[in-house]
């Protein structure tokens, strides 16, 4: 009997099954080899379905460095433009620089990608964004593993009756407790590499509590 409403197999464009194929490789199980990606969007507002991602910045993380010159950093042609958010990233939509079209953004983000291991602040905004570009595209969502830098560090301060841990700690108070320089906080690439640094030191003080091994920091982050 012949099957009439087999589904046909989803077709995907080549960069996409590149992006798949590459998480074929497992990872390595030693942290310092493993490669992490940290990454930050500047957007229109905070809404997934009618706001959109403006800018993406993305730092390459592997053996205790930071790898400035292999950063990636986007501009994306939007129509949606918010005048509230203007405020926070400064992004003008008269502005006179190099923009790309979002599913181009996409393509080389996920080249960038790989299966590296991604680093955000409050994650899950910019996950979510990211995804809904993709879905957009007709593409599922980005398959690799996650940290928050906010709950790896909640994971650092001590535990007592005395002092109550809050539920989410801003890039600025991280920044601040680290000393790190705010000087190009709310653009994408300043947030990434501020973060990049805030998530050494966390490691670092994860380390000593006895967090050597990937999966412990998937747990806690």
């Amino acid at each position: 009997m012949i099957n009439f409403f087999r589904k046909k197999p989803v077709s995907h464009p080549k960069y996409w099954e590149e992006y798949v194929q590459s998480f074929e490789q497992k990872l390595p199980t030693e942290l310092h080899e493993i490669r992490f990606v940290v990454l930050d969007t500047e957007t229109t507002g905070f809404d997934y379905i009618h706001d959109r991602i403006l800018s993406i910045g993305a730092l390459t993380l592997q053996n205790q460095s930071i790898l400035v010159s292999e950063g990636l950093e986007l501009y994306l042609e939007q129509e949606h433009y918010n005048t509230d958010s203007i405020k926070i990233h400064g992004i003008l939509k008269s502005e006179n620089i190099y923009r790309i079209s979002e599913e181009e953004a996409m393509q080389q983000l996920l080249g960038y990608l790989g299966n590296a291991v991604i680093i955000a602040h409050h994650a899950v905004f910019d996950m979510n964004m990211i995804n809904k570009a993709l879905e957009r595209m007709g593409l599922p969502k980005l398959k690799n593993l996650v940290m928050d830098t906010s709950n790896l560090y909640k994971s650092t301060l001590l535990t007592s009756n005395l002092i109550k841990k809050k539920e989410h700690y801003s890039l600025d108070e991280l920044a601040e407790k680290f000393d790190i320089s705010r000087k190009d906080r709310h653009t994408a690439m300043g947030d990434a590499y501020i973060t990049a640094i805030a998530f050494l030191k966390i490691k670092s003080r994860l380390k000593e509590k006895g967090v050597l091994r990937l999966k412990d920091l998937l747990k806690i982050g």
